[in-house]
């Protein structure tokens, strides 16, 4: 089966309202086929829970210097459990699907937007993990237990490099989106606002993960630098597993952030 992304060719253009809750069902809809085992039998792999706790760990342990830096560990932590871990996001997208017709005047637009990415990054994601999950099917049925060679195999057996580029264009898309949108003045005061309002009305796990967003992202000094960091880092994995490298997962040798013209590409996203 075939990884099809809906709306891949999504700019940063500003959505009208009509279009982005049209934006929003679409992706939720991908998201929900991709999550149901009656449409997707590789939902009950044996191999799912064992690639899912793998590649946590395995992102736990690239994170491990912003985890050493008092201001970039909330916002790490913040991406390990609710932006690109191995959580089940199925209750806060389906928040965010509602969300678009009934809070829709009260979020800002840009916020909005991103949530949409951060749809569209779950479900790709776990779409790759399908893919995934059969490979290693193919290449171990008899084992139970992941290591970096056999992930790298499955990993190249998969392929698709252009659609893993784009995995990584959502995560900074979906991350710096999120940053900025939850900086963004009045936004605090909002969500304490919409608390209990949005519990009442069934978002209380989209209100959760704003509010931690909020909190991690607040002590942040730059967020395009600690997004980048990020997406050279992914990039890097990504390159090293299609070339067939003997430690596609060791550190990159230079840690320091990028320059100023790359964090700039980046909040230009």
């Amino acid at each position: 089966m075939k990884i099809v992304t809906p709306d891949s060719a999504h700019g940063r253009r500003r959505l009208d309202k009509r279009a982005l809750s049209v934006l929003l069902a679409r992706r939720l809809a991908w998201h929900q086929a991709v999550h149901d085992p009656a449409r997707e039998p590789r939902n009950d792999s044996r191999w799912l829970p064992e690639l899912r706790r793998w590649q946590a760990a395995r992102l736990a342990a690239s994170f491990q210097g912003f985890m050493q830096d008092p201001k970039r560990k909330p916002a790490a932590e913040f991406f390990l459990t609710d932006l690109y871990g191995d959580r089940d996001f199925s209750r806060r997208d389906s928040d965010i699907a509602r969300v678009a017709g009934k809070m829709q005047r009260l979020l800002p637009q840009t916020l909005l937007e991103t949530l949409a990415d951060a749809i569209e990054l779950g479900a790709l994601s776990h779409a790759f993990d399908l893919r995934m999950a059969e490979a290693l099917e193919h290449l171990a049925p008899r084992r139970k237990t992941l290591d970096d060679e056999l992930y790298g195999r499955a990993y190249r057996e998969v392929g698709l490099p252009r659609l893993r580029g784009h995995q990584v264009d959502l995560i900074v898309v979906a991350g710096y989106g999120l940053g900025h949108a939850l900086r963004t003045r009045g936004v605090s005061t909002l969500l304490g606002v919409l608390r209990g309002p949005a519990r009442a009305a069934g978002f209380g796990e989209l209100q959760s993960f704003l509010e931690r967003g909020f909190g991690a992202y607040a002590k942040l000094d730059d967020v395009g630098a600690f997004i980048a960091d990020i997406e050279r880092s992914e990039r890097e994995v990504a390159r090293r597993l299609f070339a067939e490298h003997p430690e596609p997962f060791a550190p990159l040798p230079d840690a320091h952030p990028p320059s100023g013209n790359k964090r700039k590409q980046i909040r230009d996203r």
